[in-house]
């Protein structure tokens, strides 16, 4: 039986190169187009378009694979997209990626930069960015694209999917994507697809933006880290182990 499968985050934390892990493998089937991404289950009008259009309009590639896989980042920040999701898609597995949140930061700082929404220069616009939210303009971008702290908070946005998905509701960490050997066919496993299949790379992430990152200075960086202690501390908890990012953001708090 044809299961679905959604990536639902977190933006610039590597889901574009975890949707080619997913994408190279015969068993899943990914949506096409992939870009814009489909984003159904953030309206209320698509969601009700009901699952026979959700299946036809991105996935009318697919054959006989086993997943059916989305890869749309926003839904992580709206509980909502959980309710209709599960409400079309019954129980879809569902995986978040996470990063180190300072990483995913700048590298959002670049992709805005990329994309021509930011000017300001990164450091200006983070340390602005600890006094509080950025405003933006909904009229040019569906979500804030300056939103750079708040969506490393990742415990903030979880809940709601945890409740909804339980068990069937993946945590991948970037930076033990990419080191750990096992990782991918791991990954496969638990997906129930065949885990001896090998991608070209499983390695190399994609989709950075080669935007020039200038080096924060010792005492934002403790800032920084501050602001993401608890966060981190209960994102570790919740999954049971230490963040890989942990030593690093240890040593950069001690620096404030």
């Amino acid at each position: 039986m044809t299961r679905h499968l959604l990536v639902i985050g977190a933006q610039r934390c590597g889901t574009t190169y975890l949707s080619t892990l997913l994408d190279a493998h015969p068993q899943i089937a990914m949506a096409r187009p992939s870009r814009p991404e489909p984003k159904v289950f953030l309206s209320d009008d698509l969601a009700g378009r009901g699952l026979d259009w959700y299946r036809s309009t991105y996935f009318g590639h697919a054959t006989d694979e086993a997943l059916l896989g989305e890869k749309s980042t926003s839904y992580l920040e709206y509980a909502e997209a959980a309710d209709r999701a599960a409400a079309v898609l019954g129980d879809p597995l569902v995986l978040v990626q996470l990063r180190d949140p300072v990483e995913r930061a700048t590298s959002h700082w670049a992709f805005s930069t990329d994309a021509g929404l930011e000017t300001r220069p990164l450091a200006d616009v983070l340390a602005a960015n600890l006094e509080g939210p950025l405003p933006w303009d909904p009229e040019l971008t569906s979500v804030s694209p300056f939103a750079y702290l708040e969506r490393g908070r990742y415990v903030d946005h979880l809940a709601p999917w945890l409740d909804r998905f339980g068990a069937d509701l993946g945590v991948l960490l970037l930076e033990e994507m990419v080191a750990d050997p096992g990782a991918v066919a791991a990954l496969y496993a638990r997906l129930g697809v065949d885990p001896g299949h090998r991608p070209d790379d499983a390695t190399v992430p994609v989709n950075e933006s080669r935007q020039p990152r200038e080096p924060l200075g010792a005492d934002l960086l403790g800032r920084l880290r501050a602001y993401f202690r608890e966060s981190d501390r209960e994102l570790a908890e919740l999954l049971g182990r230490p963040l890989p990012w942990a030593a690093r953001a240890e040593a950069e708090g001690g620096r404030a």
